[in-house]
């Protein structure tokens, strides 16, 4: 409890000074809904279809968004060596990184979230199987974009490495073109990608799909991936120390 108290002060100074930056506001929150907005008005197809999907894309730039406006600009600034000086452990630091970005990808897909299930008169078939998912899959999302973050302490590299990962994503994982229409080099590359398991679980959660065999599968391997990121970046932080 002491560690995760820590953890969520980190993530409350995080949340207090990044909040409403540019890059949180059009990345975390207009570009998710647009992209929702866009394909429910041009769409001639069942829509229902791309609504899991649609969930998970605004899930996933909300999420990832704060962590690029927030680690990229501490540590270009030096601030971030500062936090290393605090009475915390690497993985206290990599906990309240992780928390921040989960609670406002959490937050900032409150209004996606909304606009379609009643947009669409969306009937999910399980709604806390769908809260799980939605939860679970910020959680992952909120250690990926912090990994990013990690990459390179230029802002503008940062943010091109950022879309230049995120952007190939949103075509391999299911969300437009279904797995099984992908041909096997690019159906093996989606299953490399966590946006590809949060689509599965929340598209198993809403019309009871899923490509892969056992729905449990997607579950599972969110979880493994969120622990291991959160394993990773606290080598990261430890590493980055002179």
């Amino acid at each position: 409890m002491i560690q995760f108290g820590k953890a969520f002060y980190i993530a409350k100074k995080d949340i207090k000074e990044y909040y409403l930056k540019p890059p949180t506001i059009s990345w975390g929150i207009l570009f998710p809904l647009a992209f929702a907005l866009t394909f429910i008005i041009r769409s001639r197809g069942d829509i229902h279809e791309l609504a899991p999907g649609l969930i998970s894309l605004a899930l996933f730039f909300g999420t990832t968004s704060m962590a690029s406006a927030s680690i990229v600009f501490e540590r270009r600034i030096g601030a971030f060596e500062r936090l290393l000086l605090y009475p915390a452990s690497y993985l206290d630091i990599a906990l309240g990184k992780v928390l921040s970005s989960f609670l406002f990808g959490t937050i900032s897909s409150i209004a996606t979230i909304f606009l379609l299930i009643p947009l669409l008169k969306l009937k999910p078939l399980s709604i806390p199987l769908l809260i799980a998912s939605v939860f679970s899959s910020t959680f992952l999302f909120a250690s990926f974009g912090v990994l990013l973050a990690f990459v390179s302490r230029d802002p503008f590299i940062a943010m091109t490495i950022f879309n230049s990962v995120r952007f190939p994503m949103i075509f391999l994982s299911g969300i437009f073109i279904p797995l099984t229409r992908l041909p096997p080099p690019l159906r093996a590359i989606s299953l490399l990608l966590p946006l590809t398991y949060s689509v599965e679980a929340i598209k198993y959660s809403v019309i009871g799909t899923c490509y892969l065999i056992n729905p449990l599968i997607p579950f599972s391997l969110i979880l493994i991936l969120s622990l291991l990121f959160i394993f990773i970046i606290k080598q990261l932080i430890e590493r980055s120390i002179p």
